[in-house]
């Protein structure tokens, strides 16, 4: 027997396919030192993510990273399992999960902070809690809005 349209759309809002979330996560970037190796497992990742169907937003320094992922509910899910997963060191703590009308980013942006006097002052001066970049000791509205700044571009 041949499954109809409806009997297809229907089958997949039982997984909640049509349901969109977006997932703010933390963590330490204590597996990735090397720039070789941080670029391969980045490449890596936007495939993944091109192939899945998920947006992201993501900024890295040699200490930490904050990413925002955004798609349907079970892919998210999947994907961040798959993060955890391979990444098991990386000390994930999820910060933000909610439910969304529609994707924030175009495709997989990344940003690198780097040591330079800009991006120190405007991390550390306008959304962190220390003296250091330090995304554990952000509140959630600060990673949030410290994402939108950052990307605001984009």
């Amino acid at each position: 027997m041949r499954a109809t349209k409806s009997d297809t759309s229907e089958n997949r809002k039982r997984h909640g396919e049509h349901i969109l979330i977006s997932l703010t996560y933390i963590g330490k970037n204590i597996e990735l030192k090397s720039g070789v190796e941080l670029t391969r497992a980045l490449e890596h990742w936007r495939r993944y993510f091109d192939e899945t169907g998920l947006v992201s937003a993501l900024v890295i320094n040699e200490g930490y990273f904050v990413q925002n992922i955004q798609g349907s509910r079970p892919v998210v899910n999947a994907a961040l399992a798959k993060i955890f997963d391979e990444h098991s060191k990386i000390m994930p703590n999820i910060v933000k999960l909610e439910e969304i009308e529609a994707c924030t980013w175009d495709g997989y942006l990344i940003k690198h902070l780097t040591s330079s006097a800009e991006d120190e002052e405007y991390a550390l001066k306008s959304f962190s809690a220390g003296s250091d970049f330090n995304p554990y000791l952000m509140k959630s509205t600060q990673i949030e809005n410290f994402l939108k700044v950052i990307f605001e571009d984009s």
